[in-house]
């Protein structure tokens, strides 16, 4: 249930915020807001703008990602729950950049990094958020694993 109720949340406040860039903010202009600063851009690519003009392929790669997460946790035996909140920001990521890549052949980005190294949005926060608790959960079990052979 977790994994469903926070991929839908990622969806639906990446998607919104998305909207709201596109709407308020025009392409290419900066501004400050509670803080952090935001510019409007179009990325037709993947990650650090790489492949530009391929966004529709990249939705079908993440179609096949979200398939391919549905079908591991049906198969699972048993449902970690860090394991489930790490793939709910995984797919709720994935989705939403999927959406703006079919419906606009691009993506939005807005949040600029406080390190100067990109431009991103909340999907790929999301995404980001899922990698280390994925990382997380492979720590914790690989730690205990390693207690109960030393017990």
């Amino acid at each position: 249930m977790i994994f469903y109720l926070i991929s839908t949340l990622v969806v639906f406040v990446d998607q919104l915020s998305k909207y709201m860039i596109r709407l308020y903010l025009p392409v290419g202009k900066t501004t400050d807001l509670w803080g952090f600063q935001l510019t409007h851009y179009e990325n037709a690519g993947m990650a650090f703008s790489l492949f530009q003009g391929y966004a529709r392929l990249f939705a079908v790669v993440a179609v096949l990602f979200v398939m391919g997460v549905l079908y591991y946790r049906k198969k699972a035996e048993q449902k970690r729950l860090l394991v489930e909140v790490s793939l709910g920001f995984f797919v709720g990521g994935a989705i939403g950049n999927a959406i703006d890549r079919i419906l606009f052949g691009r993506v939005t980005d807005f949040l600029v990094s406080s390190s100067g190294n990109g431009i991103l949005n909340l999907a790929d926060h999301a995404i980001n958020i899922g990698v280390v608790l994925l990382f997380l959960d492979l720590l914790f079990g690989y730690v205990g694993r390693f207690r109960q052979r030393k017990v």
